[in-house]
């Protein structure tokens, strides 16, 4: 089993698994690398544009940056499927009328529109099961409970609630074979970054040996974000009774909604915090640090796989181009 990485060096660079690929930024480039169906590896590079005003400033930069990750991972996640061949139908049954539809009216564009489809749907469901569920669960507990006062959990049951949840389908779902992959490919980048950082020269010998678990890690900053949103909405409580009281409401259903709405008002505050204790995690290496990063880096266990050559391989191609130039500062 790999030991947890003690990195040297603390870079800027990051990047993200793909279909049968991975993306990787650095400090002015960017660059995709997707293994083709004909085992030839596909770099893709562009130019980094300067952060704005507001993905720099403190708490602010955390929502922000966190929504331009997710439209980018969307993106190169769409071009690694179209690259890779997993969209093309290799079936040689014919089309059915709206297949052949879809085709003449989007072309190119169908595996954007159909991944765009099934981003929106996973934010909708995710919305549905992190926010709704809880408060619903918790409510008919408290039913149950009659006139013992357990408001006062809420809280602490939901937050809890929702990393047993999260932990249930990363685990769940890393069991599929196509996710397996991507968890490899996911490894594969972890490995490629701390080599990178550790000094060591870009070789699949010397990649292989790194460990493949990193602090900077998008499954470590979901981790902490759901252990800060604790924190904050224990010192902000918001709870149904509180619109009972306040609004003259009586149904559980409008006054969880309300709830709901603040939370999601709330939800910047939280994720500027994370993502600020995430950079220190990733920045640092300390007692405090330490504690911080153990969360994450034991759920990666779930979320990344140890990588064969070939996918140690992409990683280094990915990673080459963004690597820093002459005069340029890609410290974390």
């Amino acid at each position: 089993m790999s030991k947890k990485a003690d990195t040297g060096k603390k870079t800027r660079i990051g990047g993200q698994a793909l279909i049968e690929g991975i993306m990787m930024k650095g400090v002015s480039t960017g660059a995709m690398a997707v293994r083709m169906k004909d085992g030839s590896i596909d770099v893709e590079e562009w130019e980094i544009p300067d952060r704005k005003w507001y993905e720099k400033v403190p708490i602010i930069r955390g929502s922000f940056n966190f929504v331009k990750t997710l439209t980018e991972g969307y993106t190169y996640m769409t071009k690694s499927a179209e690259k890779s061949g997993m969209m093309e139908d290799d079936s040689e049954e014919e089309q059915s009328k709206f297949e052949k539809w879809l085709d003449d009216k989007l072309g190119d564009k169908l595996t954007g529109v159909i991944m765009g489809i099934a981003m929106v749907i996973a934010v909708a469901l995710a919305v549905v099961m992190f926010l709704f569920v809880p408060s619903y669960i918790f409510t008919g507990i408290e039913y149950l409970a009659g006139d013992i006062d357990i408001s006062g959990w809420r809280t602490v049951f939901e937050g809890v609630l929702k990393i047993a949840m999260f932990v249930g389908y990363m685990a769940l779902v890393a069991q599929m074979k196509d996710i397996k992959r991507t968890y490899e490919y996911h490894g594969a980048e972890h490995k490629t970054i701390t080599c990178y950082e550790q000094g060591k020269e870009l070789t699949v010998e010397n990649v292989r040996n790194m460990c493949r678990f990193h602090p900077r890690c998008g499954t470590s900053f979901i981790i902490i974000t759901l252990l800060v949103s604790i924190l904050v909405y224990m010192v902000v409580p918001i709870t149904p009774e509180m619109f009972k009281e306040w609004l003259g409401i009586e149904k559980d259903g409008l006054a969880i909604l309300l709830r709901v709405v603040c939370k999601l008002i709330l939800l910047p505050l939280v994720v500027g915090i994370s993502y600020e204790l995430i950079k220190l995690a990733g920045r640092y290496t300390n007692i405090c640090t330490r504690i911080i990063s153990a969360p994450g880096l034991w759920m990666q266990r779930l979320t990344t796989r140890e990588p064969d050559d070939s996918q140690i391989e992409i990683a280094i191609a990915a990673i080459t181009p963004c690597l820093p130039k002459e005069g340029e500062d890609d410290s974390w």
